[in-house]
């Protein structure tokens, strides 16, 4: 008994090609929501003028919070581990951008104990960020 078999094309299924874009779709529109970036929720204070740096990629954040937590790149943070941090930093990147953003109503106290760490370990390239009051 012979069997012979026709044959047919070959056609792909586009049904299942739309729930594909579909879910990656999804997928695009979550990940690209997601931000990596901690911050810390404070009333910055204002400076009449303000000199805008680059946004690198090089940049050390300490936050202050009005109640004096200290944070190191929006997560909390003691003064040891920070002038660990600094001093790690120094010697393996010594061009890094540290950004003191501290609230308005914090004591200027709580910010001068940063201030003073980078003081000692020679730290030179600070900078405090303010919003712009817009004079």
């Amino acid at each position: 008994m012979n069997f012979t078999r026709k044959r047919r094309p070959f056609i792909v299924p586009m049904n299942a090609m739309s729930d594909v874009a579909f879910l990656l779709l999804i997928f695009i529109m979550l990940v690209s929501l997601i931000n990596y970036r901690k911050e810390v929720k404070i009333d910055y204070p204002e400076a009449v003028e303000a000199v805008k740096q680059a946004n690198d990629k090089k940049n050390l954040e300490l936050w202050v919070d009005k109640n004096g937590s200290v944070y190191m790149n929006g997560n909390p943070s003691s003064l040891a581990e920070i002038e660990n941090t600094v001093g790690d930093l120094y010697r393996s990147a010594p061009d890094t951008r540290i950004h003191i953003i501290a609230d308005k109503d914090v004591p200027f106290s709580r910010v001068n104990m940063i201030l003073e760490i980078l003081q000692l370990l020679e730290y030179r390239v600070v900078t405090f960020v303010v919003r712009d009051s817009g004079i």
